[in-house]
């Protein structure tokens, strides 16, 4: 097996001023005589990683929005289904069940809903991850790494969880202040 080369394609080259390191590269770069291109490869990844950390900026932000309408959907839900359930907030309240138990039992209810869509999302992302993984190394030449659950991914679950306590609020007190007289009056 002959490994020595038949062509040069890269070569690096330093310099002792660094104040010439820009008059090389337009030197290199103007060369008439053969078609070369000289890279400053720390100007290149700086570049690169300006250019991923705004697609990390913009996924980050939908992640936010998502995040938003999730809260804006479990808020939703909740108000259409206090419709459906007058007639158990009314008999809540006639056997005397206390403002904290009423309004208790919804934010019981929306941490349970956070605390399953955060399981259900994160079992859905890894089995993703593990399925994609090959195929996006093969073609694309990108190693996703599939790393645990991380203390920042914990901290954005709390977040979700006390934002869905706060959202639910609102529905529950709604429920509890007007289970008697939506509880009470007959339906035709």
């Amino acid at each position: 097996m002959d490994l020595t080369p038949k062509n040069i394609t890269a070569a690096l080259v330093g310099v002792k001023s660094k104040l010439t390191i820009f008059q090389l590269q337009r030197w290199i770069n103007e060369y008439s005589e053969e078609a070369m291109t000289a890279i400053l490869p720390g100007a290149a990844l700086q570049e690169l990683w300006r250019v991923v950390g705004v697609v990390e900026n913009l996924l980050l932000g939908i992640s936010v929005v998502v995040i938003f309408t999730t809260l804006v959907g479990m808020a939703a839900i909740m108000f259409s289904s206090l419709s459906e359930r007058r007639r158990e907030m009314a008999i809540w309240r006639a056997m005397g069940a206390s403002p904290i138990t009423v309004i208790g039992l919804l934010m019981l209810e929306a941490i349970f809903i956070s605390l399953l869509s955060i399981a259900l999302s994160t079992i859905l992302l890894f089995c993703a991850l593990n399925l994609l993984q090959p195929w996006i190394d093969y073609n694309y030449g990108i190693l996703v790494n599939i790393e645990m659950i991380t203390i920042r991914d914990m901290y954005v679950f709390a977040v979700f969880i006390i934002a869905s306590i706060i959202v639910s609020l609102l529905p529950a007190i709604r429920a509890y202040w007007f289970s008697i007289n939506d509880g009470m009056t007959i339906k035709l």
